[in-house]
């Protein structure tokens, strides 16, 4: 049965866990699972959910980005199951850009992230995918993997400096919509 799940926070010791594969990734169980993460991400308006926060330690993630108020630039595209991923290829180059966590309510960072991916994962009917992400779907991807091996976006922080409460992030954030 779907069901809004409840959000693991900041400080408890799963999100710190690498997470175990999925065998069996047609069970029931698991698919029940993938469906309560996106009615989940919706209801927390996310645009990413790994099965971590939600306090069960599977290789599992969602990637749901749309605009939201969370987010109201994000590029729209369906929500889409993750399952044992593998990140395949990185650019050189890495990007910075504000992320936030429903882990981690009321901060944002200012992260580096790689510009592209190339990644494989199964989609929830079993099939391999192969793919390139880039710019902020790239580091949706970048940042729900780093939750299945127990990294939250804090641990990728160049510097303190980074680090906005959603207040200030808020103030900056209207300031640059302004200045467009």
């Amino acid at each position: 049965m779907t069901q809004v799940l409840t959000i693991t926070q900041l400080g408890n010791p799963i999100l710190q866990q690498k997470a175990a594969a999925i065998d069996n990734l047609l069970d029931a169980d698991c698919q029940n699972l993938i469906d309560s993460l996106i009615t989940t991400v919706q209801a927390a308006h996310g645009v990413g959910i790994a099965a971590p926060q939600v306090a069960r330690s599977l290789r599992l993630f969602i990637v749901a980005s749309h605009p939201n108020p969370r987010y109201p630039d994000a590029p729209m595209m369906p929500p889409t199951a993750v399952i044992n991923p593998r990140i395949l290829r990185v650019s050189e180059e890495m990007v910075k850009g504000w992320e936030g966590c429903l882990s981690v309510p009321n901060l944002r960072g200012f992260v580096p992230r790689h510009q592209w991916i190339e990644v494989a994962y199964c989609d929830r009917n079993g099939r391999e995918i192969r793919q390139v992400f880039r710019d902020f779907v790239a580091r949706i991807f970048q940042h729900e993997y780093d939750h299945l091996e127990g990294i939250l976006f804090l641990d990728r922080l160049a510097s303190p400096a980074d680090l906005y409460s959603e207040e200030e992030y808020q103030k900056i954030s209207n300031i640059a919509e302004y200045k467009r």
